[in-house]
């Protein structure tokens, strides 16, 4: 395995904490009980949980789609797509050392928010996983757009600097 920078465990109990942040501030905009944010079948690691395949260079986190299926599960029965939030350390400590004003538990709400969205659309058939380049940049637009809707009220001080890292995105919905 490559020589990566991974977070220490202080950085793992802040990214932990945010992961539930993210995970009931999402829920509570979608209206989704504990049991139906369950039903997406999905979970977060950091790169230490990471299998050399699951980790990108220029990307905080990636969302990588299983299929799914138990030994209890008929043959008939189809199988069920799990989604792997893959947060890459390596990039976000990378970027936070150039842009020090941003907090990695505020900058690890916003990523995970992110993909939770993500994945609440491809829940929903609001978008498709596999699309080509093109609809994929017109679709992280909307979930940038849709990720600030949500922590834009949000009362972390230490938000502000992050939602502004990501205000580039926001306006190219207005291009």
């Amino acid at each position: 395995m490559k020589k990566y920078q991974y977070f220490s465990p202080d950085d793992i109990r802040i990214v932990n904490n945010s992961v539930a942040m993210a995970e009931e501030l999402v829920s509570n905009h979608y209206k989704l009980s504990s049991t139906q944010l369950l039903q997406l079948n999905y979970d977060v690691k950091t790169l230490a949980d990471l299998s050399e395949n699951e980790i990108v260079k220029d990307h905080f986190a990636q969302i990588i789609r299983y299929a799914e299926k138990t030994k209890k599960d008929l043959s008939d029965v189809p199988v069920k797509d799990f989604y792997k939030v893959c947060i890459q350390d390596h990039s976000i400590i990378k970027t936070m050392k150039k842009m020090t004003d941003l907090d990695l538990y505020a900058f690890s709400v916003y990523v995970v928010c992110h993909e939770l969205i993500h994945i609440i659309r491809f829940r929903r058939f609001l978008q498709y996983f596999d699309v080509p380049s093109n609809e994929k940049m017109n679709e992280e637009v909307r979930v940038h757009v849709k990720t600030h809707e949500i922590l834009s009220g949000v009362n972390i001080k230490t938000l502000g600097p992050v939602l502004e890292f990501y205000k580039n995105w926001r306006l190219a919905s207005e291009v």
